[in-house]
């Protein structure tokens, strides 16, 4: 509910404690110590990383007042650097490691006398 006469008019906190509860069954339930950080961080009406912020008045009009959660909270975590060398390096020797079984087994298929699958 927004109120027209705010005790701290000085912005709106945005809370985004969509990571912090308990999967149970079929629902999910907030932990006391969730709603006490809900609860303090409302109090305290401070900006935590990946948790809350306190947009001022003047960053929502500039997003013309769409108050979305995700375009405060900034949630995004990064992914590892993948390695492209290490990686083709990796699939090279599987290849190698590839061909030299498919050449063991087409001995073993010799050896019995039979056609290799391939």
């Amino acid at each position: 509910m927004l109120k027209k006469c705010r005790e701290k008019p000085d912005g709106i906190l945005f809370i985004d404690a969509s990571q912090h509860y308990l999967k149970d069954k079929n629902r999910n339930r907030l932990r006391d110590e969730d709603i006490e950080r809900i609860v303090q961080t409302y109090r305290s009406r401070q900006t935590l990383e990946k948790y809350s912020y306190l947009a001022p008045l003047s960053e929502v009009a500039e997003n013309d007042y769409n108050l979305n959660i995700p375009r405060y909270v900034d949630t995004f975590e990064e992914e590892a650097a993948v390695d492209l060398n290490a990686v083709a390096a990796e699939l090279r020797q599987l290849e190698a490691d590839m061909k030299a079984t498919d050449a063991e087994i087409a001995g073993f298929c010799g050896e019995l006398g039979i056609d290799a699958p391939w």
